[in-house]
């Protein structure tokens, strides 16, 4: 949300007030600094094993303060987390309208991944504006019905912020020889927990065995389902980096300096093949399938033959990383700040101009 706070902080006709319900308070904190940013109201909202259920009622309680309080003319938030879902419910039952930003993401199962699918598409059914990042996420809001007039394909503002992050040249932080390949790896999603996580864990160690002369980064989240586990089966690799989860900017260096990556997160989907960086994803399905289909991000699941398999392909194989690395950002151009602030003006104070659409070729 950095770039569309900033756009609209530029506008003499919006009046810009940003709310932070603190899900994932570091990583929140040290990103909006990175942009200038401060909450105006800051819930504060999680606490330590909370359950879904509660967050959802605490976020309902708080946000609906907050709406009574503010009488704001609409609320945007982006993505697909609980504090997503219960932003979009609060506005529906105060008659707000509500705008979703990087709207129309799906996989089609209900549980996978959990519970973000449902996140999103509760999000959809409330939505008066939805900001699609692609033309894909577009057919799939007009497949659930939603009205063409209020879908915008304005391209992924993770894109806009990606580009003005690795523009300042951020600096990694860690001492890796120059010529040392790098294979990022972040694996955190719930879905995975357990044996699966295992399996991912299993594969990264035999990956690093058979290659010696690369280094694998792991910033390892901190939920004891994941750091525990990583822990034990990977601390004792000399070529396994376990690190506390980078800043923004370091973590934006690490994709820059990857040979690949390997992750089961979304959002890492759209950015690194912005920076022509190969992807594998450690899940069976995506809500993100232009990458997919462009060849630049591989499904590889949690596997471990499958993962071992696609990773040492791109990492014996020079031709087939070359084809994995390809000049194209399926998700953005870094405009779409723009396009969703300019959709807004034309809402609230008029205009004739038409807002152009992302399209992928642009990029």
């Amino acid at each position: 949300m950095a770039p569309v706070i900033l756009a609209l902080r530029q506008q003499p006709w919006a009046q810009t007030v940003v709310l932070a319900t603190a899900q994932h308070r570091e990583m929140l904190d040290q990103a909006l600094a990175l942009f200038g940013i401060a909450p105006d109201i800051d819930l504060n909202i999680m606490q330590p094993n909370q359950t879904l259920i509660s967050l959802t009622a605490r976020l309902l309680t708080s946000l609906g303060e907050v709406l009574e309080r503010e009488a704001p003319d609409a609320v945007l938030a982006q993505g697909d987390t609980t504090t997503v879902m219960a932003s979009a419910l609060a506005c529906f039952y105060r008659h707000i309208p509500f705008g979703h930003v990087e709207a129309g993401l799906r996989t089609g199962d209900l549980q996978n991944p959990f519970p973000e699918e449902a996140n999103r598409v509760i999000a959809g059914c409330l939505a008066r504006w939805h900001f699609a990042p692609t033309e894909g996420a577009q057919q799939n809001l007009l497949r659930a019905g939603v009205a063409a007039e209020n879908i915008l394909v304005a391209g992924n503002t993770v894109i806009d912020a990606l580009l003005m992050t690795a523009a300042k040249q951020p600096e990694l932080g860690l001492a890796i020889a120059p010529e040392r390949r790098l294979v990022l790896v972040t694996a955190h999603r719930r879905e995975n927990f357990g044996a699966p996580f295992r399996r991912i864990c299993s594969a990264l160690l035999r990956l690093a065995r058979a290659n010696a002369d690369t280094l694998f980064l792991y910033p390892v989240h901190p939920n004891p389902n994941v750091r525990d586990v990583a822990h034990e089966m990977l601390g004792g690799q000399e070529n396994i980096l376990l690190c506390s989860p980078l800043d923004y900017a370091p973590f934006v260096a690490a994709m820059k300096r990857a040979h690949f990556i390997i992750t089961d997160s979304g959002g890492v989907q759209e950015e690194a093949p912005a920076l022509g960086k190969p992807v594998l994803v450690l899940r069976h399905e995506t809500e993100r399938p232009e990458a997919v289909a462009y060849g630049v991000v591989k499904l590889v699941g949690t596997d471990e033959e499958r993962i071992v398999e696609e990773g040492q392909r791109l990492l014996s194989s020079p031709a087939d990383w070359q084809a994995m690395v390809r000049n194209v950002s399926p998700y953005g151009d870094g405009k779409g700040a723009e396009r969703i602030v300019a959709h807004l003006k034309a809402h609230f104070v008029g205009g004739s101009e038409a807002v152009q659409p992302f399209r992928a070729s642009q990029a």
